[in-house]
């Protein structure tokens, strides 16, 4: 069995597997209780009528190694789309072998070939090892910048 990485664009029926992702990520990041999703929404979201988001799998060989979900975004600043990395996991036996740069490759590809001025994303401040590599690569942190949210009860009442 060959062990070379690959890396393809999520179509329908990768449901099920992007939400193992997405509950390993969790887990990662200690916040699986917050985790709602279903095959069958992932599978409406991201290939439905009018997709949300995209997703890219990494794999070994046969073996699903990670993914990568992302959306485009729109900064008026430079009048140019974006590309807005929502999550990106390797599995922690594929570390250190090349599959988060190779995910981060197929995304810039993509950022170049769609025009985009810019690919962002967020990291959480405890994932040092997160950080280093993201730096490594050349990504800058924006420290005077604040992510807001507004949801659960909070985003149904906001009328």
């Amino acid at each position: 069995m060959s062990d070379a990485l690959s890396i393809r664009s999520a179509a329908r029926g990768d449901g099920g597997l992007i939400l193992a992702f997405i509950r390993d990520l969790a887990e990662y990041e200690h916040l699986a209780h917050e985790v709602e999703a279903t095959p069958d929404r992932i599978e409406a979201t991201l290939f439905g009528e009018r997709p949300f988001a995209h997703c890219a799998l990494a794999f070994h060989g046969d073996e699903p190694a990670g993914f990568a979900v992302y959306f485009h975004n729109y900064s008026t600043f430079l009048s140019k789309p974006g590309l807005y990395l929502e999550d990106l996991y390797v599995k922690p036996e594929f570390r250190g072998r090349g599959t988060g740069r190779a995910l981060l490759l197929f995304l810039a590809a993509i950022a170049r070939e769609r025009g985009c001025g810019r690919m962002e994303w967020a990291v959480l401040d405890w994932n040092t090892a997160a950080i280093e590599f993201y730096h490594a690569i050349g990504a800058r942190t924006l420290d005077d910048w604040k992510v807001c949210r507004l949801d659960g009860p909070a985003l149904e009442n906001f009328r």
